[in-house]
């Protein structure tokens, strides 16, 4: 089967083909289908933007779509930077610029628990769509540690470890991740549906 993934951002491609490697699938990304538009991530919530990417990226190829929307919230922050994570730091920022801003915006809190969110959304070319959500607990650092991952990755303390996501290998982070559960779940899924067309 093939599956487009619905982003341009090559280290959540490295990232979800590395989770979903060993499944039977066939994984494109938008660089297979440079004509396809742009979709704004307008919504209010996580779960909404991977729908309307999902949907949108379906309809347009022609082929089933995986899209995700993802990011940081920080409990003393009133959860942001939520679905702005990407665009923390102005619409265009960086990784390491939405990183300094996090940490000048934390340098006086003490309550520094956060957590990463994912949704994905998996649309098929007649509208069904599945969603899937994964968590991953932890806390953010007072300065970036570890050259890996991508994003915030070099503040964020999965709960239980004394190191970051950026210092993990790929291995270990893709065990721990939001993503690499919400992915989990979907290749739960996916497994299910093969075997129910199979039968």
């Amino acid at each position: 089967m093939d599956i487009v993934l619905a982003t341009r951002n090559r280290k959540k491609v490295e990232e979800i083909r590395r989770i979903t490697e060993g499944m039977d699938i066939s994984v494109l990304t938008l660089d297979d289908f440079p004509e396809c538009p742009e979709v704004d991530e307008d919504r209010m919530t996580f779960e909404e933007n991977a729908v309307k990417k999902a949907l949108a990226v379906a309809r347009h190829t022609g082929k089933p779509a995986l899209a995700d929307d993802s990011g940081l919230e920080v409990y003393a922050l009133n959860g942001a930077p939520g679905t702005r994570s990407a665009r923390y730091a102005g619409e265009d920022a960086n990784d390491a610029r939405n990183v300094e801003k996090l940490l000048h915006e934390m340098r006086s809190v003490s309550n520094r628990k956060a957590r990463f969110v994912c949704f994905i959304a998996f649309a098929m070319t007649g509208g069904e769509v599945n969603v899937f959500r994964g968590y991953a607990e932890g806390s953010i650092g007072t300065k970036p540690e570890g050259m890996r991952g991508f994003g915030y990755d070099p503040v964020f303390y999965p709960e239980g470890f004394d190191s970051t996501f950026a210092e993990m290998s790929d291995k270990e982070k893709d065990s721990l991740s939001h993503r690499g559960k919400a992915l989990g779940e979907f290749q739960r899924y996916l497994k299910e549906k093969v075997k129910s067309l199979n039968n």
